[in-house]
């Protein structure tokens, strides 16, 4: 079992689902950040409740080289989509991409299956394969 898998098991067992696991280097601090999603939404008081599980695997196997801050947190309203579940989970939302060739489409995303989306857009549906996305985010109009 590897370190990601022993991570979402934690969180399962906190009823939450692992979203992603990023680690990263902000002002001289090695950070890493385990997001989570409910369907009842993320709290608090559930993020501190994770990191208390997280931890003591950290304490075992190691993420990352040297000290580092661990972090639990929700992705938020405006996150990255990297994993098919991502999209299929987002469904109803809206989402900006970014295709290889440097093109931008926004719109609704309306269908998601294991081959590709399905985005609703002011000129219509446009239909993407996964492996032409170079990277996706949903996004809120405030």
């Amino acid at each position: 079992m590897n370190l990601e898998e022993s991570i979402e098991i934690a969180v399962k067992g906190c009823k939450a689902q692992l979203y992603d696991i990023v680690t990263l280097k902000e002002n001289d601090k090695n950070i890493f950040r385990v997001y989570v999603t409910s369907k009842e939404g993320i709290s608090l008081d559930k993020c501190a409740e994770i990191s208390r599980m997280i931890s003591p695997i950290l304490d075992i196997d190691e993420p990352m080289q040297g000290k580092y801050n661990l972090e639990v947190s929700s992705p938020g309203i405006e996150r990255k989509l990297k994993k098919r579940l991502h999209f299929k989970s987002s469904i109803g939302e809206k989402v900006k991409l970014k295709d290889f060739d440097k093109n931008i489409i926004k719109g609704e995303l309306i269908e998601a299956n294991d081959e590709n989306i399905k985005i609703k857009t002011k000129h219509g549906e446009e239909i993407v394969p996964y492996d032409e996305i170079s990277s996706a985010s949903t996004y809120f109009e405030w």
